[in-house]
């Protein structure tokens, strides 16, 4: 049986992980209800010019990037990428005071 501590940090873990995603939804929600904005004052305020495209384009990179950090769909994102990173450098320094 595992200790209950171990079990309330997975859970503590997995809450974080459905805040993180909802997080996304709720951004990309504000971004899909701008957008729409955006678009009906652009086009009737200055047809001739689509400046809403670059609103778009500026805002989805950071709502793309959001949602691969959420999903963890980039392993440079993940936090077991993090974990290993943080292993890794432990243990150079570890090695390095040894061989002192």
């Amino acid at each position: 049986m595992e200790p209950d501590h171990t079990q309330a940090k997975r859970y503590q873990k997995a809450q974080k992980k459905v805040k993180e995603i909802k997080g996304f939804y709720e951004h990309l929600t504000v971004f899909i209800l701008v957008t729409v904005i955006l678009i009906v004052i652009n086009l009737l305020t200055s047809p001739e010019y689509l400046w809403f495209v670059w609103c778009i384009m500026g805002w989805g990179i950071g709502v793309v990037i959001h949602g691969l950090k959420a999903f963890e769909i980039s392993p440079a994102f993940s936090k077991e990428w993090e974990e290993r990173k943080i292993k890794e450098i432990l243990e150079k320094e570890k090695n390095k005071q040894t061989s002192k």
